[in-house]
Order: structure tokens, then sequence, then C-alpha cells
């Protein structure tokens, strides 16, 4: 079983932005806590960042076929993109939004996921705990639809 982890818009800035909402774990620290629990939960993780929109609808286009699911944190794209949620929709992947921070606790511009609701689930507020949570709950689903 394969898993593609997307990590969107300035979230290759972790560990020096905003430490106060999302901690001080470099991107680096988390794609090697994701990989651990991987290892854990005997699936293989591919783990990418960028910035760029264009980049994330591609990636999620090209990944149906070739991974079981994916786990997204589309960052500030949650809030904006209709061009994420249709390629999430497209691609037929079980997924799973995560969120570092609690966005219904802040600004409420950010209480909208235009994502949401092509995903399988949601998490978020856990910190980078959320990745291993989000990682270990569609593994869980994934081997459910096998049976």
């Amino acid at each position: 079983m394969k898993i593609l982890v997307l990590h969107g818009p300035n979230l290759g800035l972790l560990g020096s932005r905003e430490p106060g909402i999302y901690g001080h774990l470099t991107l680096a620290d988390i794609n090697r806590q994701i990989a651990d629990a991987a290892s854990e939960f005997g699936v293989e993780v591919e783990c990418k960042q960028t910035d760029i929109e264009g980049e994330l609808v591609q990636w999620i286009g090209q990944a149906g076929g070739e991974v079981d699911g994916l786990i997204i944190n589309p960052a500030a794209y949650t809030h904006t993109s209709v061009a994420i949620r249709d390629a999430i929709s497209a691609s037929k992947l079980k997924t799973v939004e995560v969120h570092l921070s609690n966005t219904h606790a802040r600004e409420e511009f950010r209480h909208i996921s235009l994502t949401a609701p092509v995903c399988v689930a949601q998490i978020q507020g856990f910190g980078p705990a959320g990745y291993c949570l989000a990682l270990k709950g569609l593994v869980d689903v994934l081997h459910s639809t096998e049976d």
C-alpha cells in the first residue's frame, strides 16, 4: 500500500514560521515522523511540498492509479481552491485533509474548507501528530475497503 502526502504553501517554512501556531518542527522533521509511522503500519509513503497550486493539482491528478490514498494539507488553498477540490474528487482517491492548527479557532475566513467535502476525513488541531493520525485512519479505511 502506498500513500501520497502533499503539503501546500508555506509549509516549507515550518520551524521558523509562527511557531506559536505551527510549532518548532521543520517539514523535514514532520516527514520523518510520517515515514516512521508508515513503517509501523507497513505502508509506503511519498511526501512532497509546493507553494504552487497547479503543481498540487498535477500531483493529485497523476496519483490516481499510482497510490492507494492521499493525505493533504492544502494550507491556505483549503479556503480558496476549487481546482484542488476538483482534482481530489476526480482522482477518486480516499483522501484525508490535515491541518496543524484548529482552523475553527482562527480567523473566520479559515472556517470554511472547500476540500473537506471531497475527503473521507479532516484532522486538525493536533499539530504534527495530525499527520500520523491521518495515516493510521486512512490505512484503516483502505484496509476496510479491501474486504
